[in-house]
């Protein structure tokens, strides 16, 4: 077992586990320590506990202090140095004539590295343009391209739930969705009703989509055949989360459709597939897929 605490350099970041060696520390103290690129200041968001060595990225880094006063100073100053770093690199942009979106900038707590993030459709030669900044900044410059998905969480927003972001509040990592998932939860297929402002596959998807295959397992869809407590029928509604679904007899003295619970029923034959409806155009769908 390893000696770890957990700490956070964004909000819904990863969290990074660090040695913290003697140093009394509590969720929400402020530290200092040595990551891949450079000296940074982050949260605690894990207290001090024990973990698997097999959850440990070796070798383990040591926390180096809490964060004083005067590095809290330091922090907000480098937010202030990023803010006109942002300014001047989107005038470098439109000078170079490249096609990029600047995104954010940030200093590390050393001031060793800027960091420009920024989205492009392909591939982008900014080669000129980390030489032009190197040479107004005078220190190492690197320009890193995100994905739509990391601008969304970086930048915020409101969702069409009307509430922030999931991605910049408590996802610290991007799971795959697709489209399959939208089709066993019975959403629409439109693409403004099942995308994010990302432009993606909203990522809630994902969160029912375990209890939806269960239920999938138990239920018959439409189209089936089943055999119910009046006799054999076709399966005409499904509600999956009720566990319900409305079939239509084949005695033609029942017009009427009955409703059964899934349990009370079997399946004799299982539905075809059905074709994708004609103004569902799956190219599109599938663009939303990360």
């Amino acid at each position: 077992m390893a000696i770890v605490v957990g700490v956070r350099f964004r909000n819904a970041g990863k969290i990074y586990y660090f040695d913290p060696v003697d140093i009394e520390l509590e969720q929400g103290d402020k530290v200092i320590v040595e990551t891949a690129r450079g000296i940074e200041c982050g949260e605690v968001v894990c207290p001090v506990r024990e973990v698997d060595e097999s959850e440990v990225v070796a070798p383990l880094k040591k926390v180096m202090r809490k964060a004083t006063e005067e590095d809290l100073k330091q922090v907000e100053e480098n937010k202030k140095k990023a803010a006109e770093a942002y300014n001047i690199c989107l005038e470098k942009i439109e000078k170079h004539n490249l096609e990029m979106k600047l995104i954010d900038v940030e200093y590390t707590f050393d001031n060793n590295k800027i960091l420009f993030y920024f989205t492009a459709d392909g591939r982008v030669d900014f080669r000129e343009l980390v030489k032009d900044l190197a040479s107004v900044f005078r220190t190492r410059i690197e320009l890193r391209q995100i994905g739509v998905r990391d601008e969304a969480k970086m930048m915020g927003g409101l969702g069409i739930c009307g509430r922030q972001l999931c991605c910049c509040t408590h996802l610290t990592e991007f799971h795959p969705v697709s489209i399959k998932m939208a089709k066993e939860q019975s959403l629409s297929l439109n693409p403004t009703k099942i995308s994010g402002i990302c432009g993606r596959l909203m990522c809630c998807l994902k969160y029912e989509q375990e209890a939806y295959e269960d239920l999938i397992k138990r239920v018959p869809k439409v189209g089936a055949l089943v055999q119910t407590p009046d006799g054999s029928g076709t399966v005409m509604y499904v509600n999956l989360l009720e566990e319900k679904v409305k079939v239509k007899l084949d005695n033609e003295n029942e017009p009427d459709l009955k409703e059964y619970d899934a349990s009370e029923i079997q399946l004799i034959k299982d539905a075809e597939k059905q074709p994708e409806p004609e103004e569902v155009d799956m190219e599109i769908l599938k663009q939303l897929e990360d």
